[in-house]
């Protein structure tokens, strides 16, 4: 505690000192990295799994990050987990990547020690050879890992004292309660390895200040959308419509631009809730663009919400949630989860750190369905290269920008990143939350900090407390 506390005072290497500047040697360092691996990742909730991968009592599924190990089971009392180490030689208990084990259990390939799924051994080869007290009931259990359920995933912490997941959620956890979001089913899911570290992976979706350049497709439908929010001095008019253009084809426009977002980003804007879109064209809307523009997606939410209703899925009222429970576009899970929402259905982001420059990027489409109509459970992402044609059209375009951002922050003279304070606050925000964890501030003011983070997308830069 004594070290902590000079490090407090003294600072630490690449440490953040102005909010609007990041040192770009904090996304390639390798003392820095080591310091996030050792002082961030054991004490943050990690996504590990989607709960429909572990159905049935018996069903385990590994979750791994920066060598360690956890396997998450599903128990006849529930879902728990446990580090993936035989409490005799350490060597890892599972073989493949997920399966079931309620007759066998968990046996070590090794020497063919036993565990049940609620962590019991049940089984010493040889055991008169050991001394009594190596073979403690409760010291020879697997170890468990600490487990929250939210949102249809199991999260793990490896720090039994940190503040539960729910806690440093917020108001969020209420908005994406209300959203449903535990009863989404992923439809698919991709994953890549991108040359980059996993902050500037990360950070490629902070912010909608990129769609201009790197999504010109969305740009083309609706500049005036995209220029009111970033190009004020470039075009933008205040008013989401194109008063050269007649209101219908304005709502065309729109439309058109939810059908490249459900093409680009499949589960962000799902089909079937373009489709609902499409049979709104033609309505009749007040005269006043502003009134005209927001009774019409007002339509739009409450048509969804009726048509996904009456399909039985558990969606939400759409208008009732955006007033009560607002959750933005897109909203950041510290430290490596993004979810991605638009009407009812959502896509989400999981990114790990595989070394300074290198990083593991998965990506699902999640919807809602009716009950027993639920698609076959997506146990794995489909491996491709960062660069393959099979990615969606938008987060391929992200791809391409990402290890051409890594490459340049090795340029000579290039020492920090330059951020806006009004629309990029949510990077300095999560960088500077991630100092905190390095200089061991309490952990009560971690997580209101990290709630902070909650519909901060295109955000500015915050008073975090410390």
């Amino acid at each position: 505690m004594v070290e902590a506390a000079e490090m407090t005072r003294a600072g630490f290497p690449l440490e953040i000192s102005d909010p609007e500047r990041i040192p770009t040697a904090r996304y390639y360092d390798a003392d820095f990295y080591r310091r996030e691996c050792e002082e961030l990742w054991p004490h943050v909730w990690q996504m590990a799994c989607r709960v429909e991968q572990v159905p049935e009592v018996g069903d385990w599924i590994e979750y791994s990050n920066l060598g360690k190990s956890v396997i998450i089971v599903r128990t006849k009392d529930g879902i728990s987990a446990y580090h993936n180490a035989c409490r005799h030689r350490g060597v890892p208990l599972t073989e493949g990547s997920h399966g079931n084990c309620k007759g066998k259990g968990f046996i070590c390939p090794f020497h063919g020690w036993r565990w049940n799924i609620e962590g019991k051994n049940t089984f010493v080869y040889g055991r008169h050879m050991f001394s009594e007290h190596q073979l403690d009931e409760q010291d020879l259990a697997l170890r468990p890992c600490r487990t929250e359920i939210e949102m249809g995933c199991v999260f793990i912490n490896f720090d039994d004292d940190a503040p539960s997941l729910r806690e440093q959620l917020g108001p969020l956890a209420v908005g994406l309660d209300a959203y449903n979001a535990d009863k989404m089913r992923a439809e698919w899911c991709f994953g890549t390895v991108l040359p980059a570290n996993w902050k500037v992976a990360m950070e490629a979706f902070m912010e909608g200040y990129h769609v201009m350049r790197t999504h010109p497709q969305l740009q083309q439908k609706v500049p005036i959308l995209y220029n009111m929010m970033y190009g004020m001095d470039t075009g933008g008019i205040g008013v989401p419509i194109n008063p050269n253009r007649s209101m219908k084809e304005n709502i065309v426009d729109q439309v058109d631009h939810m059908q490249l977002l459900s093409e680009g980003m499949a589960g962000m804007c799902h089909a079937k809730d373009v489709a609902v879109a499409r049979t709104l064209i033609d309505v009749e809307l007040p005269e006043d663009p502003q009134q005209a523009i927001m009774h019409w997606f007002g339509m739009v939410n409450h048509c969804v919400t009726q048509a996904g209703q009456a399909r039985g899925e558990p969606t939400p009222d759409l208008n009732k949630l955006a007033v009560e429970t607002p959750v933005k576009s897109v909203e950041f899970i510290f430290p490596n989860y993004f979810l991605l929402p638009f009407l009812s259905s959502m896509a989400a982001y999981r990114i790990r750190p595989l070394g300074p420059g290198s990083c593991m990027f998965e990506l699902w489409s999640l919807t809602h369905f009716p009950e027993g109509q639920e698609p076959p459970v997506v146990m794995e992402p489909v491996m491709l290269p960062y660069d393959s044609d099979q990615f969606p059209m938008i987060p391929r375009q992200d791809y391409s920008n990402i290890p051409l951002q890594q490459k340049g922050l090795h340029a000579e003279g290039f020492d920090f990143m330059r951020l806006s304070k009004v629309i990029e606050g949510l990077i300095s925000n999560y960088q500077r939350i991630i100092d905190g964890y390095i200089r061991h501030e309490p952990m009560d003011k971690l997580s209101a900090a990290t709630q902070k983070l909650a519909g901060n997308f295109d955000g500015p830069v915050l008073d975090l407390g410390f």
